[in-house]
């Protein structure tokens, strides 16, 4: 039991740390001030390789210290949302832990993350439907994300090594 504790824990921070590295290296810069980035691969990933709660935490920690160096703004939001990202797809994933789950749990919690910041700039930047801007924007970053998450979880439920070290 103490041992899978700790090896949830190492891997949660390990996983926000590639969070926070994956929203930082590859940025593409967007109007309005923001950025694409991979970071929603790593969140999605947070989610399925560690369940809703530890991989919620990795994936809101990941993504709120990438935000507060570059857009300490949208620090506070970004746990919330990715936090729930990674939650939801984790749930969804966690029902039958296939293809099919995956994808519908890639989609489900992306929709999240572009509702999240709609709902975040409409209200708190009090852009009002403004913020519909960055829609087209984030959904092609959510479905990046996606799909790169998709191929990498594809990749380690086939080897059986990592299936036994993170089950999946």
């Amino acid at each position: 039991m103490k041992n899978n504790n700790v090896k949830k824990l190492v891997t949660a921070a390990m996983l926000a740390a590639m969070v926070c590295v994956a929203t930082m290296v590859i940025q593409i810069s967007i109007p309005g001030g923001g950025y694409i980035n991979l970071g929603d691969a790593f969140v999605l990933l947070s989610g399925f390789i560690l369940g809703p709660l530890y991989g919620g935490i990795a994936a809101g920690i990941g993504s709120c210290i990438a935000d507060l160096i570059a857009f300490p703004a949208y620090a506070p939001a970004t746990f919330v949302i990715k936090f729930f990202v990674a939650f939801v797809a984790s749930i969804i994933f966690s029902k039958g832990k296939s293809k099919i789950s995956c994808i519908i749990g890639s989609i489900v919690g992306e929709l999240i993350m572009i509702f999240g910041y709609f709902l975040y700039e409409a209200v708190f930047v009090k852009l009002g439907l403004g913020a519909a801007v960055g829609i087209p924007f984030n959904a092609i970053q959510g479905s990046v994300g996606a799909v790169i998450a998709f191929i990498l979880i594809s990749i380690f439920s086939k080897n059986k090594a990592l299936k036994q070290i993170i089950d999946v």
